[in-house]
């Protein structure tokens, strides 16, 4: 993960946090996740993969949601069976083993998880077990916790990170900082040998990057201030 940072003096890379490799995956359907996984990756350095459906004719909303109703129960009376996920296209990143984190965004579907999105999960979610997972729900008002029991279902054996983010309609247009105050509260995977306990504060409030190095003039991000994540 990687927030940018770039003056005349600093540029802050992925080497700098030593952070592990993070990817982000995501279906949209109305376009709202899009622009959540357009705001998240302003702010951290992620590789991006989108799911698509094979057909991309369907109308899921239409005539109250009866075809991605239809879609959600077929799921439900066989959640262990490929035939009972819709057709999804071919994905351009099949091998995750390069990347310790993994963020999901999906949208709400009758309080379960978008039907597309569980497919790709049923075929890739076994690739995500020991890996930092984090999961971002887009809906227009009904909570997510249907959805978070999707994602424990199909990523059985993944390391949580923190709690899911809730963006729904209301709160859409004030993504940019949900997102950056959700951040700092993960534990994303760290390929650094420091940890927090290690890092040594001093009384003149002394910052330092995630590395444990001390952050230089300018510095933006997370930081680490007297024992506490923050974003500068």
């Amino acid at each position: 993960m990687l927030f940018i940072c770039c003056t005349p003096q600093n540029e802050v890379t992925a080497q700098d946090l030593n952070y592990g490799k993070t990817l982000v995956v995501y279906y949209s359907y109305t376009n709202n996740c899009h622009e959540i996984v357009q705001t998240l990756t302003s702010q951290i350095e992620a590789d991006v993969l989108r799911v698509e459906p094979e057909d991309k004719t369907q109308q899921y909303e239409a005539n109250g949601y009866a075809l991605g109703t239809q879609l959600l129960n077929a799921i439900k009376a066989n959640p262990n069976e490929a035939s009972s996920y819709p057709a999804i296209d071919p994905v351009s990143i099949t091998d995750l083993s390069p990347y310790q984190n993994i963020i999901i965004v999906t949208p709400l579907w009758w309080s379960q998880m978008a039907a597309i999105m569980q497919t790709y999960l049923f075929h890739y979610g076994s690739q995500m077990a020991g890996k930092h997972v984090a999961l971002i729900v887009s809906s227009h008002s009904s909570g997510i916790s249907g959805v978070v029991a999707d994602a424990e279902r199909l990523v059985p054996n993944a390391v949580w990170m923190g709690d899911a983010l809730w963006i729904n309609n209301s709160n859409h247009s004030n993504r940019s900082p949900l997102i950056a105050n959700w951040l700092p509260t993960l534990d994303f995977a760290n390929d650094s040998t420091t940890s927090l306990d290690q890092i040594q504060t001093t009384a003149n409030g002394q910052t330092y990057t995630l590395s444990g190095q001390p952050a230089p003039g300018g510095y933006k991000g997370i930081i680490i201030q007297n024992g506490q994540k923050k974003i500068q």
